[in-house]
């Protein structure tokens, strides 16, 4: 089968749809059919252009029994994360550019609205589908749009998290007719954790109650016997019947938010059946839907964490691509969790916290060895910070471990639960900068900019993984309050990564070469690039200078002081936005100190950045070595008229 291989024999039922109308003129019957194609699609695709493989797997009924019921566009569908959404994709008139998903240029892997009308609002982060879809169907309400209908689906991990808990809650406050739709497969990206994961998979409701009270419900309604304003009554009547009679409480039914389920997510016949029987009712309604993580490949079922993100792999033997790591750096996500555990051992004090990403983090090292000091929090980042500095308080040294763009959900706690009080909890930021096909949902380009003017805060960020270690345990042995180390998607660079645990002199960078005339200040991992540039620029007979300044708060004035006095120009290059990073700090501190050296920024300009890969889009953003390259030789050339 090749790529661009649509034809009847290989898909005959997707090779006409090209948009849910098409969908919806086949029988009920054919869709298990048109869910089997979906299945062996992906397969096909994901297996060489790798994706969000188990969870699209996962959820392929939901969302033809979606398009095929309600009448999308217009309806509207908001997906939390969208790790689950490639077979909406396929079915709302992408599928032949599903080649591309991921791809600079081509699809996004999450669902975005400047894509697709079919794709009604942002997703990338976890929780905000129910906040998003209440708003969207009060705006109906309020523009007078009593037809369409507007459907949230959420997972089982992300509505555990806070943002989630907050918009059921104003679901039940507020007049609606919003639908929720429960994709509940036991499973985050890693093992779901906390209580009302736990809770969910103990909540049955039978087929024979449900059915019984929605006749009910029908008959009173037409014999006059109940109306809108009646409905909360009747409603906390039967929930207190229900609750009698089964023995359990029902969170949502005790929010006024009527509960169907649990059914089979994977019977796309009567998920058809079942969001026809509720389309129409008033009100807020959550069908709680058990799915298979994987399901239809039988690799993913049995691992579906591996399988989350799998890489390339045999479409028909299920065998993933292995890397040769042989004599290859280590990631520095694997240092990180290797270097923690280190300090685990020698100091009682530390601990390991982590949102829902014990393997993506490499928490899960410590994790194995000392799982009572290792915490996963869940999809939850503000409750992890705001829970790092309650240990802190009480003597504990926390390692705070999230992902740069997920660390964004927890602003308001790091200025409030840990830096007005000087806390010393160190954060260890994973994906800072660019992270390549993921997208704009998830580059790490703001951690520098938006906690650098945190009173108290101490940034630094490693260009290897020797930095790395020593940065964690200065952290350790000399905070006074927070710190944050932020570091790359991906591998390092040096195959000898351990080293010695060593204090380093807070605020001291270092001079890596020196000459010429112009002087090139990086921070971070992207330090690689400069010396890679400054190789190019000697085979020109052209020198410059290279700084590595480790620290962005504090700067280095020792450093400042001396490219300020002795070079033509300044060239600072970070993997992050240029507002308010390391550019912005130099030219704030030449300014202070009376220096009118110029200095060119090179990083992320003012703009969101899609997908690519991560070369393609440092060349794009101009951070690349031939763009270091370009811009020394363009100040020489200046200087030299």
């Amino acid at each position: 089968m090749s790529d661009d291989s649509y034809t009847n024999e290989n898909f005959p039922l997707l090779a006409a749809i090209d948009s849910p109308a098409d969908l919806k003129k086949l029988p009920v019957d054919r869709l298990p059919a048109v869910c089997a194609e979906l299945r062996r699609f992906m397969i096909h695709h994901l297996s060489t252009n790798p994706g969000h493989f188990a969870s699209s797997m996962g959820a392929v009924e939901i969302v033809v029994a979606l398009h095929y019921v309600f009448d999308t566009p217009e309806d509207k569908i908001v997906w939390d994360v969208g790790h689950q959404a490639y077979a909406h994709k396929i079915l709302t008139g992408r599928r032949d550019r599903f080649i591309a998903n991921r791809k600079s240029g081509g699809l996004s892997g999450f669902p975005i609205p400047t894509e697709s009308e079919y794709d009604t609002f942002t997703a990338g982060h976890a929780s905000n589908s129910i906040s998003a879809a209440l708003g969207m169907a009060i705006a109906a309400q309020l523009n007078g749009d009593k037809h369409r209908k507007v459907v949230a689906v959420i997972g089982d991990a992300s509505i555990g998290g806070g943002l989630a808990f907050e918009g059921l809650n104003n679901v039940s406050n507020n007049p609606n007719n919003l639908l929720i739709i429960l994709n509940d497969n036991d499973m985050s990206i890693d093992e779901r954790v906390g209580a009302l994961g736990e809770y969910m998979s103990r909540l049955t409701t039978s087929k024979r109650y449900n059915t019984l009270r929605y006749k009910a419900y029908n008959f009173l309604r037409r014999h006059g016997m109940v109306n809108e304003n009646r409905k909360g009554l009747i409603m906390r009547f039967n929930n207190s019947v229900k609750s009698f009679l089964t023995g359990q409480q029902n969170i949502f039914e005790g929010l006024n938010i009527r509960y169907f389920g649990p059914f089979d997510g994977h019977d796309v016949v009567r998920l058809v059946k079942l969001f026809r029987d509720i389309k129409d009712m008033s009100g807020p309604r959550l069908v709680h839907l058990h799915t298979v993580k994987g399901k239809g490949y039988q690799a993913a079922e049995s691992d579906p964490t591996t399988w989350h993100a799998p890489g390339r792999f045999d479409e028909l033997t299920g065998e993933r691509e292995k890397e040769d790591n042989e004599n290859r750096p280590p990631k520095f996500q694997t240092v990180m969790g290797q270097t923690l555990l280190e300090l685990a051992r020698a100091d009682k004090r530390v601990v390991a916290i982590t949102a829902a990403m014990p393997g993506g983090t490499s928490v899960d090292i410590m994790q194995h060895e000392v799982p009572e000091r290792t915490f996963d929090v869940g999809i939850s980042e503000g409750h992890a910070v705001t829970f790092a500095g309650g240990l802190a308080c009480d003597g504990m040294r926390p390692f705070c471990c999230i992902y740069s763009t997920f660390l964004q959900r927890a602003y308001d706690q790091i200025i409030h639960d840990v830096a007005i009080l000087g806390l010393p909890v160190t954060f260890c930021i994973d994906r800072g900068g660019l992270v390549g096909e993921d997208g704009v949902t998830h580059h790490g380009l703001f951690d520098l900019a938006y906690l650098r003017h945190i009173p108290g805060m101490t940034i630094a960020a490693p260009r290897d993984e020797h930095w790395l270690r020593r940065l964690m345990y200065t952290s350790l042995v000399d905070a006074q309050g927070p710190w944050a180390i932020r570091y790359p998607r991906g591998r390092g660079v040096l195959t000898d990564w351990h080293c010695e645990l060593e204090r380093v002199a807070v605020g001291r960078g270092e001079c890596l070469a020196e000459g010429g005339k112009v002087a090139v200040l990086s921070i971070g991992a992207i330090a690689s690039h400069v010396t890679e540039a400054l190789s190019v620029l000697a085979s020109r007979g052209v020198q410059a200078a290279h700084y590595d300044m480790v620290f962005l708060k504090p700067l280095d004035d020792d450093i400042m002081n001396e490219v300020a006095t002795r070079y033509s120009a300044i060239v600072t290059l970070e993997d992050g936005t240029v507002t308010g990073g390391l550019g912005s700090a130099v030219t704030d501190w030449l300014n202070e100190h009376d220096f009118v050296t110029p200095v060119v920024k090179l990083g992320v300009q003012d703009r969101f950045v899609h997908q690519g890969t991560p070369a393609q889009l440092y060349h794009d953003c101009g951070m690349d070595a031939e763009s270091v390259v370009a811009e020394v030789l363009r100040l020489n050339s200046q200087f030299n008229e």
